[in-house]
């Protein structure tokens, strides 16, 4: 997993709130068994239509949002099936934040085993920032070590587990969690060998 301590980018106003799994990765792309290529698939069925052709109506569709790796959402982003290709197809994509008033609890947490950052901040703020990223492009400068989020007028400070907030400033993953104890569990599996 790469490390991220702070990240800026244009933030993509995704104004839906209750954003389920299978609308992020439709379950007919779960088929690949790794991490990556998901992206292409990312929220299929509002990108495009049944013939395959994009939607100019849908904001990932739009030239101005392009290069987008903030995510504006609305409440409840996540919900539904526990599915981790979600966050992957997000990450594949080129999303690194995720910003909503509220987020599922295991998307909330697979987001930070998967490097991306999922930041709760009030409902308000949340809209004032979509009205501002759909009237002109708005960059954000999220810093994860100071917890805030920097737009053109002010900062505003955000809460994140200290635990998960490690890990993503380290870029440690659970397989590289377990890696560092590497050396007493090769000891601890040869002493009940021995």
């Amino acid at each position: 997993m790469e490390a991220i301590r702070k990240h800026e980018g244009v933030a993509v106003p995704l104004n839906r709130s209750n954003v389920d799994t299978d609308q992020i990765i439709p379950k007919q792309f779960l088929k690949r068994i790794e991490r990556t290529g998901f992206g292409q698939f990312l929220f299929y069925n509002w990108r495009f239509d049944e013939d395959g052709n994009q939607r100019d109506d849908f904001v990932l569709n739009q030239p101005a949002y392009q290069n987008g790796t903030i995510l504006l959402a609305g409440e409840n982003f996540g919900c539904g099936s526990s599915r981790e290709h979600a966050p992957w197809s997000l990450q594949d994509y080129g999303f690194r934040v995720i910003i909503a008033p509220s987020f599922a609890d295991i998307f909330y947490n697979n987001a930070m085993k998967n490097g991306i950052i999922p930041v709760q901040i009030s409902e308000e703020q949340v809209r004032q920032w979509m009205k501002q990223a759909e009237e002109a492009e708005l960059v954000l400068s999220v810093d994860l070590e100071k917890q805030t989020i920097q737009d053109q007028a002010r900062e505003t400070g955000f809460d994140i587990p200290a635990y998960q907030k490690e890990n993503l400033l380290h870029g440690m993953d659970d397989i590289a969690i377990t890696l560092k104890h590497e050396a007493r569990i090769t000891a601890f599996e040869g002493a009940k060998q021995a």
